[in-house]
């Protein structure tokens, strides 16, 4: 299904979302290391790398969009990785988030995460009010697929 965007995404929220995103990713990249030492944690960051790879395949990279908004002429995906889940590429920036501050854990680093954490959750209701309002049949994919964990959340 193409959409034509029935509500009209407050750009301001939607870039200032986006700016919080990758401020806190910079602000981790900058305070540890980018790989983590230890093999579970780098079996985290390999797998968060993977399932980020899934989705933009899934999507086609050239219809990725980093802020929320629906872009005109957008398709409602629900093959690949977002069968189970509606944001992959959410939940696999917080798995790779999460295995950096778990290898070089400190206050700043957890807080920086906090806020990631939050970010991408408002970001991703936002989100979906819009596709809710692009995608008549958004709301039936709501009932068969979780948000950032397959059957729990």
């Amino acid at each position: 299904m193409i959409s034509e965007p029935a509500v009209r995404p407050n750009l301001l929220k939607s870039y200032t979302l986006v700016l919080v995103q990758f401020g806190a990713l910079i602000a981790l990249a900058l305070t540890g290391p980018l790989i983590a030492r230890h093999p579970l944690l780098l079996a985290m960051e390999l797998a968060a790398l993977a399932l980020a790879t899934w989705a933009l395949l899934t999507v086609r990279i050239h219809n990725i969009n980093v802020t929320p908004d629906v872009r005109r002429g957008s398709r409602l995906v629900r093959e690949g990785p977002f069968r189970w889940i509606r944001h992959p590429m959410y939940a696999s920036i917080l798995i790779g988030a999460l295995a950096l501050v778990l290898n070089e854990a400190t206050p700043l680093r957890w807080l920086i995460y906090a806020v990631l954490v939050a970010n991408l959750l408002v970001k991703l209701s936002y989100e979906e009010r819009l596709l809710v309002a692009a995608f008549p049949l958004y709301a039936d994919y709501q009932k068969t697929s979780k948000r950032l964990l397959p059957f729990i959340y």
